[in-house]
Protein backbone atom coordinates (compact mmCIF):
# COMPACT_ATOMS: atom_id res chain seq x y z
CA UNK A 1 0.00 0.00 0.00
CA UNK A 2 2.97 2.25 0.73
CA UNK A 3 4.15 1.93 -2.76
CA UNK A 4 0.72 3.06 -4.16
CA UNK A 5 0.23 6.03 -1.78
CA UNK A 6 3.66 6.94 -2.52
CA UNK A 7 3.19 6.79 -6.34
CA UNK A 8 -0.06 8.84 -6.60
CA UNK A 9 1.34 11.15 -4.35
CA UNK A 10 4.33 11.61 -6.45
CA UNK A 11 2.56 11.56 -9.89
CA UNK A 12 -0.16 14.25 -8.69
CA UNK A 13 2.58 16.79 -7.56
CA UNK A 14 4.67 16.13 -10.83
CA UNK A 15 1.92 16.55 -13.39
CA UNK A 16 0.60 19.82 -11.06
CA UNK A 17 3.80 21.09 -10.97
CA UNK A 18 4.28 20.78 -14.95
CA UNK A 19 1.32 22.72 -15.50
CA UNK A 20 1.73 25.33 -13.01
CA UNK A 21 5.04 25.98 -14.30
CA UNK A 22 3.83 27.05 -17.74
CA UNK A 23 3.50 30.27 -18.78
CA UNK A 24 0.01 30.04 -19.82
CA UNK A 25 -1.46 28.93 -16.30
CA UNK A 26 -3.94 29.94 -14.48
CA UNK A 27 -2.76 31.17 -11.37
CA UNK A 28 0.57 33.47 -12.43
CA UNK A 29 2.08 34.20 -8.94
CA UNK A 30 5.03 35.64 -9.35
CA UNK A 31 8.47 35.86 -7.88
CA UNK A 32 10.14 38.69 -8.59
CA UNK A 33 13.73 39.31 -8.33
CA UNK A 34 15.14 42.23 -5.90
CA UNK A 35 17.67 42.93 -4.47
CA UNK A 36 17.92 40.59 -1.94
CA UNK A 37 16.97 37.85 -4.49
CA UNK A 38 19.29 34.69 -5.80
CA UNK A 39 17.24 34.45 -9.22
CA UNK A 40 17.13 36.64 -11.89
CA UNK A 41 14.09 36.28 -13.43
CA UNK A 42 10.08 36.41 -12.74
CA UNK A 43 9.26 32.82 -11.56
CA UNK A 44 6.02 31.17 -10.47
CA UNK A 45 5.87 30.35 -6.53
CA UNK A 46 2.78 28.46 -7.36
CA UNK A 47 4.83 24.85 -6.36
CA UNK A 48 3.39 24.41 -2.66
CA UNK A 49 -0.01 24.17 -4.55
CA UNK A 50 1.05 21.15 -5.91
CA UNK A 51 2.98 19.59 -3.21
CA UNK A 52 -0.47 20.45 -1.49
CA UNK A 53 -2.52 18.72 -3.73
CA UNK A 54 -0.04 16.25 -4.01
CA UNK A 55 -0.21 15.43 -0.40
CA UNK A 56 -3.91 15.50 0.39
CA UNK A 57 -4.29 12.80 -2.94
CA UNK A 58 -1.63 10.44 -1.20
CA UNK A 59 -3.35 10.93 2.39
CA UNK A 60 -7.05 10.48 1.10
CA UNK A 61 -5.77 7.00 -0.08
CA UNK A 62 -4.08 6.18 2.99
CA UNK A 63 -6.99 7.12 5.08
CA UNK A 64 -9.01 4.78 2.94
CA UNK A 65 -6.64 1.94 2.70
CA UNK A 66 -5.43 1.87 5.98
CA UNK A 67 -8.39 3.76 8.24
CA UNK A 68 -6.13 3.86 11.09
CA UNK A 69 -4.34 6.34 9.72
CA UNK A 70 -7.73 8.51 9.30
CA UNK A 71 -7.80 10.16 13.12
CA UNK A 72 -4.22 11.33 13.21
CA UNK A 73 -4.64 13.22 9.82
CA UNK A 74 -7.91 14.72 9.93
CA UNK A 75 -6.27 15.91 13.63
CA UNK A 76 -3.54 17.82 11.42
CA UNK A 77 -5.94 19.93 9.65
CA UNK A 78 -6.78 22.45 12.43
CA UNK A 79 -3.29 23.37 12.70
CA UNK A 80 -2.46 23.07 8.47
CA UNK A 81 -5.71 24.35 7.20
CA UNK A 82 -5.19 27.89 8.77
CA UNK A 83 -1.52 28.11 8.09
CA UNK A 84 -2.38 27.13 4.37
CA UNK A 85 -5.25 29.97 4.35
CA UNK A 86 -2.23 32.62 5.41
CA UNK A 87 0.29 31.48 3.22
CA UNK A 88 -1.89 31.67 0.20
CA UNK A 89 -2.85 35.48 0.96
CA UNK A 90 0.71 36.35 1.71
CA UNK A 91 1.47 34.78 -1.48
CA UNK A 92 -0.51 36.60 -3.36
CA UNK A 93 -0.65 39.96 -1.92
CA UNK A 94 1.40 39.89 1.33
CA UNK A 95 0.06 39.61 4.82
CA UNK A 96 0.89 41.59 8.16
CA UNK A 97 3.88 39.60 10.56
CA UNK A 98 1.52 39.37 13.40
CA UNK A 99 -1.28 37.79 11.85
CA UNK A 100 1.15 35.22 10.05
CA UNK A 101 2.58 34.45 13.53
CA UNK A 102 -0.84 34.59 15.97
CA UNK A 103 -1.81 31.31 13.24
CA UNK A 104 1.44 30.02 13.73
CA UNK A 105 1.13 29.80 17.31
CA UNK A 106 -2.18 28.33 16.38
CA UNK A 107 -0.61 25.35 14.14
CA UNK A 108 1.78 24.86 17.43
CA UNK A 109 -0.83 25.14 20.14
CA UNK A 110 -3.14 22.38 17.80
CA UNK A 111 -0.41 19.73 18.46
CA UNK A 112 0.62 20.42 21.70
CA UNK A 113 -4.14 19.90 21.98
CA UNK A 114 -3.38 16.83 20.26
CA UNK A 115 -1.03 15.64 23.17
CA UNK A 116 2.49 15.65 21.43
CA UNK A 117 3.77 17.90 23.66
CA UNK A 118 6.74 15.81 25.19
CA UNK A 119 6.43 15.12 28.69
CA UNK A 120 10.16 14.08 29.51
CA UNK A 121 13.05 15.64 27.68
CA UNK A 122 15.18 12.79 26.66
CA UNK A 123 18.47 14.09 24.96
CA UNK A 124 21.24 11.29 24.66
CA UNK A 125 20.73 9.27 27.01
CA UNK A 126 19.54 11.47 29.97
CA UNK A 127 15.51 12.23 30.87
CA UNK A 128 13.86 14.50 32.86
CA UNK A 129 10.48 15.22 33.37
CA UNK A 130 8.99 18.08 31.84
CA UNK A 131 5.98 20.34 33.95
CA UNK A 132 3.11 20.51 31.70
CA UNK A 133 3.67 24.40 31.29
CA UNK A 134 7.06 24.31 30.21
CA UNK A 135 6.63 21.76 27.53
CA UNK A 136 3.75 23.72 26.21
CA UNK A 137 6.22 26.92 25.95
CA UNK A 138 8.66 24.68 24.49
CA UNK A 139 6.31 22.73 21.78
CA UNK A 140 5.43 25.91 20.89
CA UNK A 141 8.26 27.49 20.36
CA UNK A 142 9.69 24.88 18.27
CA UNK A 143 6.53 24.30 15.98
CA UNK A 144 6.65 28.13 15.44
CA UNK A 145 10.87 27.95 14.40
CA UNK A 146 10.64 25.03 12.10
CA UNK A 147 7.78 27.03 10.63
CA UNK A 148 9.66 29.75 10.06
CA UNK A 149 12.93 28.37 9.64
CA UNK A 150 11.85 26.39 6.37
CA UNK A 151 10.40 29.53 4.88
CA UNK A 152 13.65 31.07 5.51
CA UNK A 153 15.55 28.74 3.81
CA UNK A 154 13.37 28.29 1.00
CA UNK A 155 15.47 30.77 -1.07
CA UNK A 156 17.67 28.71 -3.26
CA UNK A 157 16.62 26.15 -6.73
CA UNK A 158 16.16 22.71 -5.59
CA UNK A 159 16.96 23.36 -1.70
CA UNK A 160 13.79 23.06 0.09
CA UNK A 161 12.51 20.35 -2.04
CA UNK A 162 15.60 18.43 -1.77
CA UNK A 163 15.68 18.85 2.59
CA UNK A 164 12.13 17.36 2.37
CA UNK A 165 12.86 14.73 0.06
CA UNK A 166 16.05 13.56 1.78
CA UNK A 167 14.41 14.40 5.50
CA UNK A 168 11.33 12.79 5.56
CA UNK A 169 12.60 9.60 3.81
CA UNK A 170 14.85 9.25 6.54
CA UNK A 171 11.73 9.56 9.12
CA UNK A 172 10.18 7.07 7.10
CA UNK A 173 12.72 4.98 7.88
CA UNK A 174 13.11 5.70 11.25
CA UNK A 175 9.95 4.89 12.05
CA UNK A 176 9.30 2.00 9.65
CA UNK A 177 7.57 0.33 13.07
CA UNK A 178 4.41 2.33 12.20
CA UNK A 179 3.08 1.64 9.16
CA UNK A 180 0.73 4.69 8.97
CA UNK A 181 3.45 7.60 10.31
CA UNK A 182 5.92 6.04 7.55
CA UNK A 183 3.32 6.05 5.03
CA UNK A 184 2.92 9.86 6.10
CA UNK A 185 6.28 10.52 5.59
CA UNK A 186 6.99 9.11 2.32
CA UNK A 187 3.78 10.38 0.72
CA UNK A 188 5.64 13.89 1.53
CA UNK A 189 9.17 12.76 0.54
CA UNK A 190 7.25 12.01 -2.61
CA UNK A 191 5.12 14.85 -3.55
CA UNK A 192 8.68 16.99 -3.13
CA UNK A 193 9.91 14.70 -5.50
CA UNK A 194 7.56 15.39 -8.26
CA UNK A 195 7.68 19.08 -7.16
CA UNK A 196 11.92 19.04 -7.23
CA UNK A 197 11.77 17.67 -11.12
CA UNK A 198 10.87 20.98 -11.95
CA UNK A 199 12.44 23.09 -9.53
CA UNK A 200 16.28 21.72 -9.53
CA UNK A 201 18.38 24.43 -10.53
CA UNK A 202 17.68 26.15 -12.65
CA UNK A 203 14.29 26.47 -11.14
CA UNK A 204 10.77 26.74 -13.27
CA UNK A 205 8.65 26.77 -10.07
CA UNK A 206 9.24 28.07 -6.81
CA UNK A 207 7.64 26.47 -3.29
CA UNK A 208 6.12 29.78 -2.46
CA UNK A 209 4.89 30.23 1.33
CA UNK A 210 2.18 27.70 1.01
CA UNK A 211 4.75 24.94 0.37
CA UNK A 212 7.36 26.18 2.58
CA UNK A 213 4.68 26.45 5.89
CA UNK A 214 3.37 23.67 5.25
CA UNK A 215 6.55 21.70 5.13
CA UNK A 216 7.66 23.23 7.94
CA UNK A 217 4.86 22.70 9.86
CA UNK A 218 4.37 18.79 9.42
CA UNK A 219 8.67 18.14 9.96
CA UNK A 220 7.42 19.82 13.58
CA UNK A 221 4.24 17.38 13.78
CA UNK A 222 6.16 13.86 12.56
CA UNK A 223 8.88 14.72 14.83
CA UNK A 224 6.79 14.94 17.80
CA UNK A 225 4.53 12.30 16.63
CA UNK A 226 7.71 9.94 16.50
CA UNK A 227 9.08 10.93 19.59
CA UNK A 228 5.79 10.35 21.63
CA UNK A 229 5.50 7.21 19.96
CA UNK A 230 9.43 6.04 21.05
CA UNK A 231 10.07 5.41 16.83
CA UNK A 232 12.91 8.03 17.50
CA UNK A 233 14.54 9.79 19.69
CA UNK A 234 14.28 13.80 19.52
CA UNK A 235 17.78 14.46 18.67
CA UNK A 236 17.33 12.70 15.62
CA UNK A 237 14.90 14.67 13.82
CA UNK A 238 17.26 17.96 14.93
CA UNK A 239 20.47 15.99 13.35
CA UNK A 240 18.23 14.70 10.51
CA UNK A 241 17.28 18.57 9.20
CA UNK A 242 20.40 19.85 11.16
CA UNK A 243 20.81 21.69 7.80
CA UNK A 244 18.42 24.02 7.62
CA UNK A 245 18.02 24.66 11.49
CA UNK A 246 21.53 25.65 12.02
CA UNK A 247 21.81 27.39 9.30
CA UNK A 248 18.81 29.24 10.21
CA UNK A 249 19.57 29.50 13.60
CA UNK A 250 23.11 30.38 13.48
CA UNK A 251 21.68 32.99 11.07
CA UNK A 252 19.23 34.43 13.20
CA UNK A 253 20.95 35.17 15.99
CA UNK A 254 23.93 36.79 14.07
CA UNK A 255 21.14 39.13 12.62
CA UNK A 256 20.26 39.47 16.13
CA UNK A 257 23.24 40.91 17.36
CA UNK A 258 23.54 43.13 14.66
CA UNK A 259 20.66 44.56 15.29
CA UNK A 260 19.22 44.16 12.30
CA UNK A 261 15.54 43.18 11.61
CA UNK A 262 14.94 39.98 11.56
CA UNK A 263 11.64 39.79 9.44
CA UNK A 264 12.91 41.75 6.70
CA UNK A 265 14.14 39.73 3.78
CA UNK A 266 17.95 39.70 3.66
CA UNK A 267 20.65 37.24 2.05
CA UNK A 268 22.91 36.63 4.97
CA UNK A 269 22.20 32.77 4.73
CA UNK A 270 24.93 30.50 4.52
CA UNK A 271 23.82 28.72 1.05
CA UNK A 272 23.13 31.90 -0.26
CA UNK A 273 26.61 33.29 0.94
CA UNK A 274 27.33 30.43 -1.07
CA UNK A 275 25.78 30.89 -3.98
CA UNK A 276 26.70 34.80 -3.96
CA UNK A 277 30.38 33.60 -3.89
CA UNK A 278 30.12 32.50 -7.43
CA UNK A 279 29.50 29.06 -6.26
CA UNK A 280 26.10 29.20 -8.37
CA UNK A 281 22.55 27.20 -7.35
CA UNK A 282 23.61 23.83 -9.06
CA UNK A 283 26.84 23.34 -6.90
CA UNK A 284 25.83 24.92 -4.06
CA UNK A 285 22.39 22.59 -4.20
CA UNK A 286 24.31 19.60 -4.75
CA UNK A 287 26.95 19.97 -1.70
CA UNK A 288 23.89 20.96 0.83
CA UNK A 289 22.62 17.48 -0.80
CA UNK A 290 25.61 15.66 0.08
CA UNK A 291 25.25 17.52 3.96
CA UNK A 292 21.82 16.32 4.00
CA UNK A 293 22.88 12.80 3.45
CA UNK A 294 25.59 12.24 5.34
CA UNK A 295 23.08 14.00 8.69
CA UNK A 296 20.53 11.53 7.75
CA UNK A 297 23.01 8.58 6.82
CA UNK A 298 24.50 9.14 10.62
CA UNK A 299 21.65 9.53 12.16
CA UNK A 300 20.07 6.29 11.22
CA UNK A 301 23.53 4.65 12.11
CA UNK A 302 23.79 6.10 15.25
CA UNK A 303 20.10 5.35 16.67
CA UNK A 304 21.25 1.92 17.15
CA UNK A 305 24.71 3.02 18.80
CA UNK A 306 25.34 3.39 22.42
CA UNK A 307 25.00 6.20 24.36
CA UNK A 308 28.71 7.41 24.02
CA UNK A 309 28.65 6.79 20.62
CA UNK A 310 25.87 8.54 20.33
CA UNK A 311 27.73 11.51 22.18
CA UNK A 312 30.39 11.62 19.94
CA UNK A 313 28.14 11.94 16.89
CA UNK A 314 26.37 14.56 17.77
CA UNK A 315 30.03 16.20 19.44
CA UNK A 316 31.70 15.77 15.83
CA UNK A 317 28.76 17.10 14.06
CA UNK A 318 29.01 20.54 16.29
CA UNK A 319 32.59 20.50 14.99
CA UNK A 320 31.76 19.91 11.42
CA UNK A 321 29.25 22.71 11.55
CA UNK A 322 31.62 24.88 13.11
CA UNK A 323 34.10 24.42 10.28
CA UNK A 324 31.54 24.78 8.10
CA UNK A 325 30.58 28.13 9.17
CA UNK A 326 33.92 29.40 9.52
CA UNK A 327 34.86 27.85 6.02
CA UNK A 328 32.37 30.26 4.54
CA UNK A 329 33.59 33.43 6.38
CA UNK A 330 37.27 32.25 5.27
CA UNK A 331 36.03 32.36 1.57
CA UNK A 332 34.44 35.25 2.09
CA UNK A 333 37.39 36.98 3.37
CA UNK A 334 39.85 35.66 0.44
CA UNK A 335 37.10 36.81 -2.12
CA UNK A 336 36.61 40.35 -0.67
CA UNK A 337 40.12 41.44 0.58
CA UNK A 338 41.25 43.88 -0.64
CA UNK A 339 44.33 43.79 -2.98
CA UNK A 340 47.34 45.98 -3.33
Amino acid sequence: MNILTTLAAFVTALALTFLLSRPTARWQWLDHPNDRSLHQRPTPRTGGIAVLVGGLTGGFLLAFFVPATHPLLIALLPGLLPLIAVAWFDDQQGIAVGWRLTVHVWAALSLVLLDLAPRWLRLLGGSWPLPEWIAVILTALFVVWMINLYNFMDGMDGFAGGMAVIGFSALAWLGRADAGFSSVCLIVAATNAGFLVFNFPPARIFLGDIGSTILGFLAAACGLWGQREGLFPFWALLLVFSPFIVDATVTLVRRLLRGEKVWQAHRSHYYQRLVLLGWGHRRTVLAEYALMLACAGSTLLAVHWSLAGQTILVTAWVLVYGLLIRGVSWLEQRRYAPTH
